[in-house]
């Protein structure tokens, strides 16, 4: 279920029988010479919309930019500031509040909007705390990264290990080849630089883009893509989608 293919009615009538809604949100930036721009946006993209498909929920627009700056060494990132993005993020969840939503469940797809989305949620909650409203907030939000739920996160592991990375993972990579099979290439992914040829101080910690570009100078974080195949990515969609369910029905149950 789409929330902009649905009518204003419809969504009442949903309301009155579920709280909760879905937004995939992710960025608009560059994979390396393996992976498509939107990878990060399309992968929740694809497992929220199958969900919502299923099991009734509605999913709304996908947020596709985020917080990107150090891509922007790379032709075709696009970022929005960290506060711009917090800013979207407290409009969003009040409008939604206002009209009736009281779980609003985020699902990720991109490292560096974490913060930003966390502390834009503490913003929200932090209006009513400072105004010394006693009552509780009856709408709570969730955060979590798609590749964090719990089978997608046990067999990345298992089909990658070490090779999983931290950008053009294979698992993301996987993902867009089950939902996007015409706009990537199948085969012939180019194996990764050796890992001693890059420069790994400060973890998966990036400054500006001038220091990513520096120590990843072909996109790629410590990840061998090449490794993806259509069939993984249709097994971690599956397993994407019931672990969700899962997640998302016991959030919109707490108290």
């Amino acid at each position: 279920m789409r929330l902009e293919l649905m009518t204003s009615p419809a969504v009442a009538a949903y309301l009155a029988e579920r709280p909760g809604i879905v937004i995939p949100i992710g960025a608009t930036e560059q994979h390396g010479p393996d992976g498509l721009i939107g990878t990060d946006h399309l992968c929740p993209e694809a497992i929220a919309r199958r969900f919502g498909a299923r099991d009734g929920v509605i999913v709304a627009p996908t947020l596709a930019y985020g917080m990107s700056q150090f891509h922007l060494g790379f032709a075709g990132s696009i970022s929005l500031r960290p506060s711009t993005l917090a800013a979207l993020i407290q409009d969003l969840v009040a409008s939604l509040a206002a009209t009736g939503f009281t779980r609003i469940y985020f699902l990720n797809g991109h490292g560096g909007n974490l913060a930003p989305l966390r502390a834009a949620i503490q913003e929200f909650y932090a209006a009513r705390s400072f105004a010394g409203v006693t009552e509780p907030c009856p709408v709570h939000c969730r955060v979590r990264s798609w590749w964090e739920l719990d089978g997608v996160d046990a067999l990345r592991k298992a089909l990658y290990g070490a090779a999983e990375g931290y950008h053009v993972t294979p698992s993301e990579i996987a993902l867009t080849l089950a939902s996007h099979p015409d706009h990537i290439a199948a085969t012939d992914r180019p194996a990764p630089p050796p890992l001693a040829d890059m420069i790994l101080h400060g973890g998966d910690n990036y400054y500006d883009a001038a220091d990513f570009r520096r120590r990843f100078p072909d996109g790629r974080v410590v990840s061998d893509a090449s490794l993806a195949t259509r069939q993984h990515g249709e097994d971690l969609l599956a397993l994407a989608v019931d672990d969700l369910a899962k997640d998302f029905f016991a959030f919109c149950r707490s108290v």
